[in-house]
């Protein structure tokens, strides 16, 4: 009895070692259509990255930051029209109807080149990055931030598969196991 089960735990050691791929939260070399950190309003379009040179300084984030403290922020403004406008950045305490202060903001108007970067030093919790440009109509994105937090159901959507195909595995390891004490025994 003993014995089935190490050999059931050692098979799905190895194929879960085989196929693990890591949770990674980093967005990197993605089409600007499929990327989660583009916003785009009317074809106006604009990318966040962020990064934390100081733990990592290889990795890019979008909204869900790793670690709380110094976070360096790049905004790319990636239509020409929101190039010639001011743009106003707010990241304000919160997320939602759940909005309470503002934390930093920054005013822009000199960003010919189509990019904005500044930095902000959040603790964890949620907050809410509100960048607008100023033209007739008005353009609003948001972005969601995380900082420093475990997003659960995103950790579970992940684990799934490798849970069902942990239980396949035992599964069938079991009805193989099974037959063959049949024909043995």
């Amino acid at each position: 009895m003993m014995k089935k089960i190490i050999e059931k735990g050692v098979i799905a050691v190895i194929f879960l070692l085989a196929f693990y791929s890591g949770l990674a939260a980093a967005h990197g070399k993605v089409s600007l259509e499929s990327d989660v950190c583009v916003r785009n309003i009317s074809g106006s379009m604009i990318h966040l990255s962020t990064y934390q040179p100081q733990y990592d300084p290889e990795a890019e984030y979008c909204t869900e930051i790793p670690k709380e403290g110094q976070t360096v922020w790049v905004l790319d403004l990636v239509d020409q029209a929101l190039r010639d406008m001011p743009i106003d950045i707010k990241v304000v305490k919160g997320t939602g109807n759940a909005l309470s202060d503002i934390v930093t903001t920054l005013y822009s108007t000199n960003h010919t080149d189509g990019i904005i970067k500044g930095e902000f030093d959040l603790d964890e919790g949620d907050y809410t990055l509100f960048v607008t440009g100023e033209g007739v109509p008005p353009l609003q994105y948001e972005y969601p931030l995380r900082i420093q937090m475990t997003n659960y159901t995103e950790l579970m959507t992940a684990a799934i598969p490798y849970i069902i195909t942990f239980l396949l595995i035992a599964l069938i390891t079991d009805k193989l196991l099974k037959r063959r004490e049949m024909r043995n025994g």
